[in-house]
């Protein structure tokens, strides 16, 4: 396993090592750069409870949430179909709210923190603007598991609307139910009215700022709905590895939890005047057990003071 040569990973070092693979833009995120804030509502399946007791997702809720394109940089080109989309949401009231962030592959791009800065260090872009693709080729040769993310994304047509896009937790979160029973669950949102993708053909006549153009239309027609999934675990799946995905995960038991409907734009400021912070779970669901999980929290928190 190659990994950073001095096991010397923290959150704020990875942070750094987003922005610069971005080019350090000032005041944005490190990832997930360019964005929408949206509002809607949040309705539990009767399902709900057998999962997980979290009020989140027992009771119906006010919904806060941010559509998104991957990388550190705002300007990236909606038609840029090497990069994930991501969708951040708050949903709960008070003590029971929880922040859920998902993207559109089922895997992250590293199995540890020392990993992760070092596939970031090998994708800095060099005085030509443009990153040593020997270097990169190295690490991944040395780290077979990281392209799994860029391969599921490559292997796939460009999503054509934030609203047909299926967007997948890459960890594993243990759930608690109402029985005090606890397993571990992935989530996933499915959109309701199926996957929208576009053909090279049609991307190229698209403007690269297509998807808030065509996330209004479908907002004011009334189609943004996704339904809430949680995938459920089998004995022996890998829980600690966020580069693999589960044996047979696409034909999984799942269960729905309830309903996401996107009602409206919100104002830019509110959601990015704090954030979604993966850390922040109503009881009944867990912290995942993997390491990258447990350097999210502090990321991001780093990550908005940077900002500011």
């Amino acid at each position: 396993m190659s990994e950073s040569p001095n096991g010397t990973a923290t959150p704020a070092s990875i942070v750094d090592a987003l922005k610069a693979v971005a080019g350090n833009p000032p005041k944005v995120r490190a990832s997930f750069a360019k964005g929408w804030c949206v509002r809607g509502t949040y309705a539990p399946s009767d399902r709900a409870g057998d999962i997980t007791r979290s009020q989140s997702f027992t009771k119906p809720s006010r919904v806060l949430a941010r559509f998104s394109v991957g990388g550190g940089n705002p300007e990236v080109a909606d038609t840029n179909n090497l990069v994930l989309r991501g969708f951040s949401f708050k949903l709960g009231d008070g003590d029971h709210r929880s922040d859920i962030l998902v993207e559109s592959a089922p895997v992250h791009f590293a199995r540890t923190l020392d990993q992760m800065l070092a596939f970031l260090e090998a994708r800095i872009p060099g005085p030509d603007g443009k990153p040593d693709m020997a270097k990169v080729k190295a690490f991944s040769a040395a780290n077979p598991e990281t392209p799994n993310q860029a391969n599921y994304v490559a292997a796939r047509a460009l999503p054509g609307s934030f609203a047909g896009t299926t967007y997948w937790g890459v960890h594993a979160f243990p759930a608690t139910n109402e029985q005090g029973e606890t397993r571990f669950i992935k989530f996933k949102l499915v959109p309701a009215g199926g996957e929208i993708t576009l053909s090279e053909d049609d991307a190229r006549t698209k403007p690269a700022d297509f998807l808030h153009d065509d996330l209004g239309k479908r907002i004011a027609a009334g189609t943004v709905r996704f339904n809430v999934m949680a995938l459920l675990d089998r004995p022996g799946d890998p829980t600690m590895d966020v580069t693999m995905r589960w044996p047979d995960e696409d034909r999984r038991d799942e269960v729905r939890l309830g309903t996401i409907v996107i009602t409206g734009f919100e104002p830019d400021p509110a959601c990015d005047a704090s954030i979604f912070n993966p850390a922040n779970l109503a009881d009944g669901i867990g912290h995942p057990p993997d390491e990258i999980f447990a350097a999210r929290r502090a990321a991001y928190t780093i990550s908005l003071a940077k900002r500011r």
